[in-house]
């Protein structure tokens, strides 16, 4: 409902919520029982984030802590190579070989640049270094990995991606950009024996359930990575839902969850070249969760950071990335709108779900004019396409979502992380107007937040916070208007982000009839002072009425 309702007691029975309400009434209804006293602390339905990397927590757990404060302490290069130097020291290195760290930040750093081979040499050049920038759309590498990688100066830039150049030659300067940067990084931090692939997914669920979550997603799938999660479903199980979305280059490879190895049965195609997949069947594609796993659908990625200038802008940045000249807007990662009209063409024929990762507003544009032919052909109902982060998303591009059903899975967390460099790179007008979330819940849409993990921390309690407060670091209020209520922001990471994912009938309130997938939190974030929300701790995760994480 509009208003938040508050219940004495809640009563559970194996995996369901058999009751709300008084507490009286429920001991009277219910003779036997085991009575929890939260003594004082605030029962929540558990949380879901609404884009989140699950994959990719494991590497957050396991690598350098190269984000900057709050969630880590690297706010300088000289910071970062001794962060670096320090976990080099570790058990992690002998069994992996590479030195690596997740999460610096050019826009932070007091150099306000990325690393470079001649910075990272400087922690090792008998050991390949590898750090991924906070965004996830740019890595940089020492000078021995580049070569062990076989990046040269030779090497042609990727469709979709960039090898910065050291200044008037050819020579790599360490720094790869989106498609430069993801396939290379991903080579290096994905687990590639089946034990480390336990050991990465054991981490990142610990992680995870530390923070609230019941129900993950990992949004953006493919290769190996896939493969761990099927695997670790298959042997272990996982202890909370875990909902993936396969990165579109796995269309003909590993097609919506059927096992590589096992899939020898090839699309049938129509007269326009799109294929058929209905006739295949996976225990992983169906609508309930197989041992914690399930895939819901593709995700498609049409440009990159507005962070780190790859975004895809109708407007020019203010201040032009190393290498580009002024006027410079960013670039699609998929140039060629056929082939985009084409990846929806098979995602609404086949009844995928899509996410469309779209920051920059000629992205979004992009993105509305290639899924209206896919929408008029087979039909628009209930199909619950998301967009993913549009922090540069206009008001005027509203209706067209609202046309198209569109979730948008709003990326506010920008208006703290990165409102101060948003004011220099697009100016103090459109930076405050960056990751629009109030407005859109005025326009009838029932939004979500996320956090992108391993971008941050899976801290959605800081996401909350942001989107209330849209506070920069600086102390900066960034489009005051855009601001939502606690409630609101609650409402984003259970109910509304179980709609998002189908799952709004066994998840996302405190309803009897519903898993019991609940988080105790150390406070209310309803009724403590708003600029206090992101101090709240979880205490416990409770996954289908068991315990799987308890606060120390």
């Amino acid at each position: 409902g509009k208003l938040p309702k508050y219940v004495e007691s809640v009563v559970v029975q194996k995996d369901i919520i058999k009751f709300t309400g008084k507490l009286k009434t429920a001991k009277n209804k219910f003779k036997k029982y085991r009575l929890k006293d939260l003594e004082g602390k605030t029962l929540l339905p558990g949380f879901i984030d609404g884009h989140i990397h699950f994959g990719g927590l494991g590497a957050q757990a396991i690598g350098a802590n190269l984000l900057a404060k709050p969630d880590g302490e690297v706010e300088n290069i000289d910071i970062l190579i001794a962060t670096l130097k320090k976990w080099a020291k570790g058990d992690y290195l002998k069994k992996d070989g590479w030195i690596f760290g997740m999460g610096y930040d050019d826009a932070v750093l007091k150099e306000k640049r990325h690393p470079t081979k001649f910075d990272l040499d400087k922690v090792s050049t008998t050991i390949p270094v590898i750090v991924v920038h906070i965004s996830g759309h740019f890595a940089a590498m020492n000078s021995l990995g580049l070569k062990l990688m076989g990046i040269t100066k030779d090497s042609k830039d990727p469709k979709g991606g960039i090898i910065r150049r050291v200044k008037d030659s050819q020579e790599p300067n360490g720094v790869l950009e989106e498609l430069a940067a993801i396939p290379t990084y991903m080579k290096v931090i994905t687990p590639q024996t089946k034990k480390e692939q336990v050991y990465f997914l054991d981490k990142a669920q610990d992680l995870a359930m530390s923070f609230g979550y019941t129900t993950i997603q990992e949004g953006r799938a493919y290769g190996a990575a896939h493969e761990s999660l099927i695997n670790y479903a298959k042997t272990k199980g996982f202890k909370i839902d875990v909902v993936s979305y396969l990165d579109y280059t796995m269309k003909d490879k590993n097609v919506m969850g059927f096992s590589c190895a096992a899939n020898h049965t090839v699309g049938k195609e129509d007269e326009h070249g799109i294929k058929d997949y209905s006739h295949l069947t996976s225990p992983w594609t169906k609508n309930t969760y197989t041992n914690g796993y399930r895939v819901a659908g593709m995700k498609i990625t049409l440009d990159g950071s507005p962070q780190g200038r790859t975004a895809w802008s109708k407007i020019p940045y203010l201040i032009p990335p190393s290498g580009q000249k002024k006027g410079y807007k960013g670039y699609p990662a998929i140039a060629d709108d056929k082939e985009v009209e084409k990846l929806y063409e098979l995602a609404f024929k086949n009844n995928w779900q899509v996410l469309t990762h779209t920051n920059g507003d000629a992205a979004i544009d992009q993105m509305i004019r290639t899924m209206k032919p896919a929408a008029k052909k087979y039909g628009n109902k209930n199909r619950r396409s998301v967009l993913i982060h549009g922090v540069f998303l206009q008001k005027e591009q509203y209706k067209d979502l609202k046309e198209l059903n569109i979730i948008p899975s709003m990326f506010t967390m920008h208006t703290f992380y990165w409102g101060d460099w948003y004011k220099k790179i697009i100016g103090e007008e459109r930076a405050q107007k960056i990751a629009p979330a109030k407005s859109l819940i005025d326009d009838g849409f029932k939004i979500t937040i996320h956090t992108d993990a391993p971008v941050a921390l899976p801290n959605l309690m800081q996401i909350v916070w942001a989107s209330v407060n849209r506070v920069s670091r600086n102390g900066t209020i960034m489009g005051k208007d855009e601001r939502i209520s606690p409630y609101e922001a609650l409402k984003a990471i259970t109910i509304w982000s179980a709609y998002q994912h189908f799952e709004e009938n066994t998840k996302g309130s405190l309803t009897v009839g519903k898993l019991a997938d609940m988080v105790i939190l150390s406070d209310n974030p309803l009724t403590i002072n708003p600029m206090d929300i992101n101090k709240i701790k979880v205490i416990e995760t409770i996954k289908k009425g068991k315990s799987i994480y308890r606060r120390k």
